[in-house]
């Protein structure tokens, strides 16, 4: 059964905002990651955590509520780290090494990309708790997973400059 010309726009956006952030991430080196300018206001790891967070509650909490499987991707203790709201913390210790925040990453893209054809229906105009951004329907959150991302990818641009990093785009 094919999928909705609007879940394939949801679909798409994320990818494409997904493809774009790794294009961000693939040549830092793991210091990088947790570089901080003055005065401290983030840092990549801060951000690529926030992202796999946001990722998680709004194509799946959102969506379906919590599964069995989601403690196995976003360790509690990490997520509480970049959840909304959070201050990103200077020492690397406190988070994930780098590796683990970009597996963390797949897997909730992975879980997301399982889930998501199964969305489909009327079921994605159902209304949403707040906050919400957007709209405020379980479609409006996929959506605004892609832009949430944008966003923070924007912000780890930023952060990439302020190394004296080239751009990417």
């Amino acid at each position: 059964m094919a999928i909705s010309e609007r879940l394939e726009i949801a679909k798409k956006n994320i990818a494409s905002s997904r493809e774009y952030t790794l294009t961000l991430l693939n040549d830092l080196d793991d210091e990088q990651w947790f570089w901080t300018p003055e005065p401290a206001i983030s840092h990549i790891a801060w951000q690529v955590g926030h992202i796999a967070m946001a990722q998680y509650g709004l194509t799946l909490f959102r969506q379906r509520g919590r599964s069995d499987i989601d403690g196995s991707l976003i360790p509690n203790r990490f997520r509480k780290k970049v959840m909304k709201g959070t201050q990103p913390e200077a020492s690397p210790e406190a988070y994930l090494p780098p590796l683990e925040i970009v597996q963390v990453l797949n897997r909730v893209n992975d879980q997301m990309l399982l889930e998501i054809d199964g969305l489909d229906g009327p079921n994605l105009d159902e209304p949403v708790d707040l906050p919400y951004s957007g709209f405020p329907t379980r479609y409006g959150s996929l959506l605004f997973a892609a832009s949430h991302e944008m966003l923070h990818a924007g912000q780890i641009g930023v952060l990439r400059r302020l190394m004296g990093m080239s751009p990417i785009r």
